[in-house]
């Protein structure tokens, strides 16, 4: 089972899935740290679900948590309007995210851990940036976003990290992880196994851009977890020749099977919004590059609709 902000599927339904996407972010402290993490327009992101759709896009990933801008109501609203499935994220993001005196830091563990669980079983607030979150959604999260910061699971994250887990093992939800660096990769992973969340139920984002090196990513799917891949279109970072090139590493070496892939969108990668590609760049763009440098369909599929199934999919609790 996938749980969607419409309500849940079976694994099977769920067909191509970009795995780490932002389809709205209210204004607020994202915006003042980066103008492009605002995107608030209902009207724009449906045109770019539905462009995506057209292309064959049939589920999808939203990466925005709890808290710091996330749109629950839009999300449901959205997802209708268009017709892909929408999995949204509880949890939390970075701290530089949050106000010095948001209710993130003041809740105690336990509360941090009902609040998770009450988002994947009765429903998402639409609230909650400044104040404690109020206004419930009938939209529920089906996954839980957590992100650390270059120095993995410190004293500042530990309570976040332990309610993300605990709320995975209550309710099968996988935990998706923002990568800033391999010391974040190494001990996330440790600490999240080390409370027995499975390693299978672990999604780490980032690493293509956050720590190119096609040998460590090995040691981390050896380790069981999936990489969720989304430097793509992203020049600033590097080409998608350079993305293409450790994603035939990872397939040449037998791991096309935990990979995942994604744009991490923002406003300025959004067309809908004047960005310079769409929610569809991988549908009708890199999936070309990655046939012309000999990725195979059913590689692409594997990608693409099969392991999003597997990766997405709540384990029995």
């Amino acid at each position: 089972m996938i749980q969607t902000v419409s309500g849940s599927i079976n694994r099977h339904e769920l067909g191509y899935c970009q795995c780490h996407e932002h389809l709205f972010i209210r204004r607020g402290k994202s915006y003042d740290i980066n103008r492009a993490l605002y995107m608030d327009d209902l009207d724009k992101s449906t045109r770019e679900l539905l462009l995506y759709k057209e292309s064959g896009g049939r589920g999808i990933v939203d990466a925005q948590p709890v808290g710091c801008g996330r749109m629950a109501d839009y999300l449901l609203r959205a997802s209708q309007a268009s017709g892909v499935n929408i999995i949204a994220s509880t949890g939390f993001h970075k701290l530089v995210f949050y106000e010095a005196d948001h209710w993130i830091y003041k809740i105690s563990q336990n509360q941090l851990t009902q609040l998770f669980l009450d988002e994947i079983q009765i429903g998402m607030f639409a609230d909650g940036d400044s104040g404690e979150p109020l206004l419930r959604t009938d939209a529920k999260a089906g996954i839980i976003k957590t992100a650390a910061e270059g120095n993995g699971v410190d004293d500042k994250h530990k309570k976040l990290f332990s309610s993300a887990a605990e709320a995975s093992l209550l309710t099968g939800a996988p935990v998706m992880c923002h990568m800033e660096n391999r010391n974040d990769a190494l001990s996330v992973v440790r600490f999240l196994t080390d409370l027995k969340v499975p390693a299978s139920g672990i999604i780490l984002c980032h690493l293509d851009r956050a720590f190119y090196d096609p040998s460590f990513h090995i040691e981390m799917v050896q380790a069981g977890v999936f990489l969720e891949y989304d430097t793509i279109g992203r020049p600033k970072y590097h080409s998608d020749e350079k993305e293409i090139e450790l994603l035939l590493k990872l397939i040449g070496t037998g791991y096309a099977s935990h990979i995942l892939i994604g744009l991490d969108t923002t406003n300025q990668r959004l067309s809908s919004y004047g960005g310079m590609i769409g929610l569809d760049y991988i549908l009708n763009d890199f999936i070309f590059k990655m046939l012309n440098a000999g990725i195979s369909r059913q590689e692409i599929n594997k990608l693409t609709c099969e392991n999003p199934a597997k990766a997405l999919s709540m384990r029995v609790a």
